[in-house]
């Protein structure tokens, strides 16, 4: 059944609770449009000056290049044993389970320019009643990802054109520095296997949120593509 984002929004909303924490996860494959929708529920939601949500990516969790050169991974950056999934985890069990005691807690961010993690990037405060957090496996059903899922109070499945998708992707590469062939390389040789592991998980979503193109530029504005519509979603389970 066709969502609005503000469908979106009193979802996410209702997943707090008095005396715990929330935790939504928002999967799907790369430039499918996590990091887009992420963003803009936490700024559509948060009140200024008093933020009670909070952003985690998934990405600070990569193992720098070094341990991919000593692991031979470094060419399969971005699949799944590529990150520390049981730190991931912990993070998570972390955050939902400290209490609001003044305490920060910090979480590892990812620098896009580097493509390197960067630790302590991401400060949680205690005021963070719902934290957000994206990445590709969320869903995924083996090893320490199991945990990562066992955390999360509900999961999306970000889901676009693949068209679309791959094409958004091939641009973020040469953004960060790939050549066009370069960028196109790497999606064919990592990305798509990537992707395809990924779709294969979307049935354990919650719910699965489509077309993600021309999301709004600030709360109170939600586009699908060119103008004001509904944003295509339904139930994954």
């Amino acid at each position: 059944m066709p969502l609005t984002f503000d469908d979106l929004l009193t979802r996410a909303r209702a997943l707090t609770r008095p005396g715990r924490r929330a935790l939504l996860g928002i999967a799907g494959s790369p430039g499918a449009g996590k990091t887009t929708l992420a963003e803009q529920l936490v700024r559509a939601l948060n009140s200024p000056g008093d933020p009670w949500m909070a952003h985690v990516p998934m990405d600070g969790f990569h193992l720098a290049d070094v341990e991919l050169d000593r692991l031979g991974l470094r060419e399969r950056k971005g699949a799944p044993d590529t990150f520390d999934a049981a730190g991931y985890a912990a993070l998570l069990r972390r955050l939902r389970f400290d209490e609001p005691d003044g305490e920060i807690v910090y979480a590892p961010g990812f620098e896009r320019a580097l493509e390197q993690p960067v630790a302590g990037a991401i400060p949680v405060p205690s005021a963070a009643r719902l934290v957000v957090t994206e990445g590709n496996y969320l869903l995924l059903d083996t090893g320490a990802w199991r945990r990562v899922r066992a955390e999360l109070d509900e999961v999306w499945f970000c889901e676009i054109d693949e068209q679309e998708r791959v094409s958004r992707l091939v641009a973020r590469h040469e953004e960060f520095g790939k050549s066009h062939e370069e960028a196109v390389a790497w999606v064919l040789r990592s990305d798509q296997p990537n992707a395809e592991l990924i779709a294969a998980t979307r049935e354990r979503a919650d719910l699965v949120v489509r077309d993600l193109v021309g999301w709004p530029d600030g709360p109170g504005h939600h586009r699908t593509g060119g103008g004001p519509g509904p944003v295509g979603a339904d139930t994954g389970r």
